[in-house]
């Protein structure tokens, strides 16, 4: 595992007099454009320092600058009320506060990883560009299955009906009339190197980063989607269907490919964003675990502050910087036992340094 690249001099978020629930008056040093561990027994006060008093703060600061952009100095000088806590600085270098969490993508199932990530458009145009599409006058918006007569009339281009059961939950079934291609024949009779448009909808991430390899912008996503494990879901995929740690991972997928869009637009810099996410690892099998953290040193190699509030030990042995709560959990707890680097825990014997000793003698 290569670690994130800390070349650059440390910058540092200041938050002062954390006060909620069992936080108690904790001040708190967090470095930026960092991979930042938060740990600690269950109960110990990460979720409510991470993302109730930092995340929240920060973000309502962050969104105030935005909004008072262009405005007169003295009005530009009122700061927003600071929500349990009595001041944060060191923010003023952050553009976006953003947290990844395992919410679902989509409710319907015409939400899918395609439409979600943002490359089902540029696949849309690639089959409105075909001789075939030209020929019989289909413009993008012919290949598009939520709106439009290019979608299947009887299921409205959902690729399934629901069948209402009086006592027992709804069922689902493929629609009988485009057997889950979600288009009408007209529509899937255009092809592209010989794959209709529901055939690309059907089609594995494995197989679609090498069926459009010469595509880069939908390739690169592609291609992350299979850095992060997720080569096995369909781009078609309706939301519903994904679990909460694939959710997540498709998320962290668009942000990677906001990144490599934001450099080309701006040049070599990206807005720098913060990142809070709780317990990512959650469900995760330890090969995707591995895949995780990969993804999450990219997002801060590439000029980004990650934190974690994170139980693997994985995970925190290749963090940049850890913020351990403890020592125990409720009133026992809300405080901070130790800051730094991994092995600083191990040398402090914090319970999450003693936990930790084995998996960096490894």
């Amino acid at each position: 595992m290569e670690p994130s690249q800390t070349a650059s001099p440390l910058q540092w978020l200041q938050l002062t007099g954390a006060n909620l629930h069992n936080l108690r008056q904790v001040d708190v040093h967090v470095p930026l454009k960092r991979l930042v561990a938060v740990t600690g027994v269950s109960g110990s006060g990460k979720s409510t320092l991470a993302r109730d008093v930092l995340l929240a703060n920060v973000q309502a600061l962050v969104q105030q600058r935005a909004t008072l952009a262009g405005r007169t100095a003295q009005d530009a000088g009122q700061r927003v009320a600071l929500n349990a806590c009595a001041d944060v600085q060191g923010f003023e270098s952050i553009d976006r506060v953003l947290e990844v969490d395992q919410t679902p993508i989509g409710k319907t199932p015409r939400s899918c990883p395609a439409t979600y990530i943002g490359f089902w458009d540029t696949i849309r145009k690639l089959f409105a560009e075909t001789l075939e599409a030209k020929a019989r006058g289909y413009a993008a918006g012919r290949f598009s299955f939520n709106t439009g007569e290019g979608r299947c009339p009887s299921c409205e281009g959902q690729g399934m009906r629901t069948i209402e059961m009086s006592f027992l939950p709804d069922v689902k079934v493929p629609c009988e009339t485009c057997h889950g291609a979600r288009f009408n024949p007209e529509t899937l009779a255009v092809s592209w190197r010989g794959k209709s448009i529901g055939d690309v909808l059907q089609m594995e991430v494995d197989e679609a980063v090498d069926f459009f390899a010469s595509m880069p912008s939908i390739a690169h996503p592609l291609q992350l989607l299979k850095d992060v494990g997720l080569g096995y879901l369909t781009l078609g995929q309706p939301s519903p269907t994904l679990s909460g740690g694939e959710a997540q991972r498709i998320k962290l997928v668009t942000e990677l490919t906001k990144v490599r869009d934001e450099v080309g637009k701006r040049g070599n810099k990206a807005p720098h964003t913060l990142y809070v996410l709780d317990e990512p690892t959650v469900g995760l099998h330890m090969a995707d675990v591995d895949k995780l953290i990969r993804v999450l040193h990219r997002l801060v190699n590439a000029g980004h502050s990650v934190v974690v509030i994170e139980h693997d030990l994985d995970v925190i042995a290749e963090a940049d910087w850890v913020i351990d709560l403890g020592p125990e959990g409720g009133n026992a707890g809300g405080r901070i036992v130790a800051t730094g680097q991994p092995e600083d825990l191990v040398r402090l014997a914090t319970h999450t340094g003693k936990a930790l000793a084995p998996v960096l003698a490894r």
